[in-house]
């Protein structure tokens, strides 16, 4: 890349904060503006850059957009309100990058991507990235490399775990409702059904879940209101070709080793991550029972390894060479949309306590 990248931030709370602090460490990328309506956020925004340089700073998105200052926007605002934003953007010719989840719902999922597939006509170089980072987790990338070049044979069964923390505290506690956030199976596990339909290559079909808020948040009251996110829950996602995928969910499992597991077994093997300590097994069953190879994965050219194991700096490092050779985003609005629909049908397959079927919840 050539000459300097400018970037504005929408949302400086503790997400947009994780992006400018990968964006720091980008060659060519600088931080000239950023937007957010409380005070707070924007001052942890000044922090994060340094007090000895001064980003413009907007109140409201709709002044940055319009300022002039920008070549490119990251959109980490609360996530109900992602879907005005994209749209407020598309018309514009910045690039943009969003956070997940794409939307909370299906339909704007499916309002953003039309309105973006429109605008691309008058604005053919612009990139618009789905912001979904767990894909470039290093031991993550070990293993879809595994299954791309067959290691394992044709995939049958995929496993994530996720044994994690509880929900941080956001500005205003707008995570603690599905209003805003979709559900936890929005909200958090996008993630992890992405994966899975990277791993797994054919449609998702249906969705089974159970799942429960049983330790976290019960004693929090917000303006008379109890928290009704879920803290754990068991996904099962059938895919065309039968192909099964299965998420382990809980949110007060801090007392783990590793906050991430992930398994793909295939006619031929097996291939396991455990992400946290950056270790990937591979066992082929030709060579016998209990035989595998591990190594230790990690990537020299993360300049920051921040909240995601250096997985956000990636996505930005390629985002940002997409936008420089006028290339197609490697993780589109589509991809957006098909995680958000899995985790739709898993919080419905929970409330109605029944299997979800996709095309259901597609046709929405």
């Amino acid at each position: 890349m050539t000459g300097q990248l400018r970037y504005g931030v929408i949302g400086t709370g503790m997400m947009g904060i994780e992006h400018i602090n990968n964006l720091l460490h980008l060659p060519a990328a600088v931080v000239t503006a950023v937007a957010d309506p409380h005070q707070e956020s924007l001052d942890w925004a000044q922090l994060a850059v340094g007090l000895d340089t001064s980003p413009a700073k907007f109140t409201n998105h709709h002044d940055l957009l319009a300022s002039g200052l920008c070549d490119a926007v990251v959109i980490a605002t609360p996530n109900h309100t992602h879907h005005q934003v994209l749209l407020d953007v598309l018309h514009t010719p910045l690039h943009v990058l969003v956070e997940k989840p794409l939307c909370t719902t299906v339909a704007h999922c499916r309002e953003v991507i039309a309105l973006a597939a429109q605008a691309a006509a008058e604005h053919p170089r612009r990139v618009v990235w789905m912001g979904l980072e767990y894909r470039y987790m290093p031991p993550t990338q070990a293993v879809v490399g595994e299954v791309r070049a067959g290691t394992v044979g044709e995939v049958r069964m995929v496993a994530i775990r996720e044994h994690r923390f509880p929900f941080l505290p956001k500005v205003g506690n707008w995570n603690r409702f599905n209003r805003n956030t979709g559900g936890t199976l929005v909200e958090k596990c996008c993630h992890f059904f992405d994966l899975m339909n990277l791993l797994v290559g054919t449609p998702p079909i249906r969705v089974i879940a159970s799942g429960g808020r049983d330790v976290n948040h019960l004693d929090e009251v917000y303006d008379g209101e109890v928290p009704d996110i879920l803290d754990n829950a068991y996904v099962i996602v059938e895919y065309a070709g039968g192909v099964r995928s299965m998420l382990d969910l809980c949110m007060f499992a801090e007392a783990s080793k590793n906050e991430q597991e992930i398994s793909v077994v295939g006619t031929q093997g097996k291939v396991e991550a455990m992400v946290t300590e950056g270790v990937v097994r591979v066992g082929r069953r030709a060579d016998g029972l209990g035989s595998f190879r591990e190594r230790h994965i990690r990537d020299p050219a993360i300049r920051h390894s921040g909240l995601h194991h250096g997985a956000s700096y990636l996505e930005h490092e390629a985002f940002a060479q997409a936008i420089a050779d006028g290339g197609r985003p490697t993780v589109t609005l589509d991809d957006g949309l098909m995680s958000v629909a899995v985790g739709v049908a898993a919080q419905r397959s929970i409330e109605l306590a029944r299997p979800v079927m996709l095309e259901v919840v597609l046709g929405e």
